[in-house]
């Protein structure tokens, strides 16, 4: 797993996939639950971005 996020375009389909949903999420999944799904996938989204700005 760890060569596999390694890739970069691994990396860009991890933040910019997660970043749609979780830009989307709230407004298709009604409550709580769109909330954290929200939440989740931003904090995934942002830690691929933190690592294609570190390499």
């Amino acid at each position: 797993m760890k060569t596999l996020l390694a890739f970069r375009p691994v990396l860009w389909f991890l933040f910019l996939f997660n970043l749609v949903v979780a830009a989307v999420a709230p407004v298709v999944v009604d409550g709580a639950q769109g909330v954290l799904t929200a939440v989740g996938m931003g904090v995934v989204s942002l830690g691929a971005g933190i690592s294609l700005l570190r390499r």
